[in-house]
């Protein structure tokens, strides 16, 4: 029976648990590099335990950023910095994976914590804003974005699809083992998948065929380039909690085609295209868990998923019952980069120090004295389903 922490293979990649790092945007970059932050921040994880180690978002194009301080592969001098990461991602013992992805309508904004959750969007002719683009001259709300949006032509679609091929070619020669690419949460693939952002009548809108057309395009360009022996992914935003949105029942059709495209493995979640969600669930436990299960038993594709799996006994469950392949962890993995650490002892795993690097699982193994004085915390006598109940 599979567990949290036995190993994973798809394609030529074989992962030590089944632990990602979801992809977080850390506002650290300058014109899009990576830095010694970003090598620290990573290789901290890396060490911590975690099995795959996604950095962010990775911007194919300088105004597929959200704000001008986020990281980019669109130009061959952010390859550096990128094989810094990946090079202490695995020397720690980890994957590299690497999301591309383009914001689309939701991107020339200032730091969340300077601009609010919500984002404050920076004007075109701002010195550090750009041009927002979408499927359609639709914005996202008019409070804090509310300049317009520039509809990208077929001829630009075309263009955007070849700079996500040149992104994964650049993540290649960086060293990343694993890619996936973002069509969810608002940005640019999610707004083509939805009806509430996309208001085409030519052959990218409209029908869920043609609406879906972006997105299978833009594998497509990936898939010619990216090795057949490594593992390419994607995260659907597939419910956007609006009856005017994407649809799950039409996203698991998608997925059907994702996966006939080329398509390795799903990474499911919310479509993030309107504030004014209806009867949202992913704040709950688990959340997207079950979702996940159908998805993977009906399509016959692997799946993964985020969103509150944070308390060790219910991501460790979600592999145990064979409903997912792997969990994504994002703020628990902020909170605490040796979460595997940590959830292997409340989980009673054999040796919970191997997880670590050799050296540091030897003194950690043999430590002498007063064993709560280690450093980590006591192992937690709840069972799962109050940890469940508590959230």
């Amino acid at each position: 029976m599979p567990h949290l922490f036995s190993p994973y293979t798809l394609k030529g990649v074989t992962l030590r648990n089944r632990i990602a790092m979801s992809p977080m945007t850390m506002y650290r970059s300058t014109d899009g590099h990576m830095d010694d932050f970003h090598v620290m921040y990573l290789g901290a994880r890396a060490a911590g335990g975690f099995g795959l180690i996604y950095p962010e978002q990775v911007a194919i194009t300088p105004d597929g950023r959200t704000t001008p301080h986020c990281a980019g592969i669109w130009k061959d001098d952010q390859v550096e910095g990128h094989r810094r990461v990946t090079s202490i991602i695995d020397e720690m013992g980890s994957v590299a994976g690497i999301q591309l992805g383009h914001t689309g309508r939701n991107g020339s904004e200032l730091k969340p914590w300077v601009g609010g959750m919500l984002g404050s969007q920076l004007p075109p002719d701002h010195p550090e804003g750009w041009q927002v683009v979408g499927p359609s001259d639709v914005p996202y709300g008019f409070e804090k974005r509310p300049y317009p949006v520039h509809p990208l032509s077929v001829d630009e679609i075309r263009t955007i699809h070849r700079q996500y091929a040149e992104a994964a070619v650049r993540a290649h020669e960086a060293g990343y083992r694993w890619l996936e690419m973002h069509f969810a949460h608002g940005y640019l693939g999610a707004s083509f998948y939805s009806p509430l952002a996309n208001k085409r009548t030519d052959a990218y809108g409209g029908s869920l065929e043609n609406r879906a057309r972006f997105l299978l395009e833009a594998l497509d360009a990936v898939r010619e380039v990216w090795p057949e022996d490594l593992p390419l992914t994607a995260r659907l935003g597939c419910d956007d909690f609006h009856p005017d949105g994407a649809q799950f029942e039409e996203s698991i059709e998608v997925v059907r085609w994702l996966k006939d495209h080329g398509l390795d493995m799903i990474d499911l979640s919310m479509g993030g295209n309107t504030d004014d969600m209806r009867d949202a669930f992913f704040p709950t436990p688990s959340a997207w868990v079950e979702r996940g299960a159908r998805v993977r038993a009906e399509v016959g594709i692997p799946a993964t998923v985020s969103w509150n799996l944070g308390v060790p006994q219910n991501a460790d469950r979600a592999i145990r019952e064979d409903k997912v392949d792997l969990v994504l962890l994002g703020r628990p993995a902020l909170a605490n980069p040796h979460w595997p650490v940590w959830a292997a002892r409340e989980l009673g795993h054999d040796d919970p120090f191997t997880l670590v690097p050799e050296d540091w699982g030897w003194w950690l193994s043999n430590f002498r004295g007063h064993d709560p004085s280690i450093g980590w915390p006591g192992v937690a006598r709840q069972d799962a389903d109050e940890l469940q109940a508590a959230g």
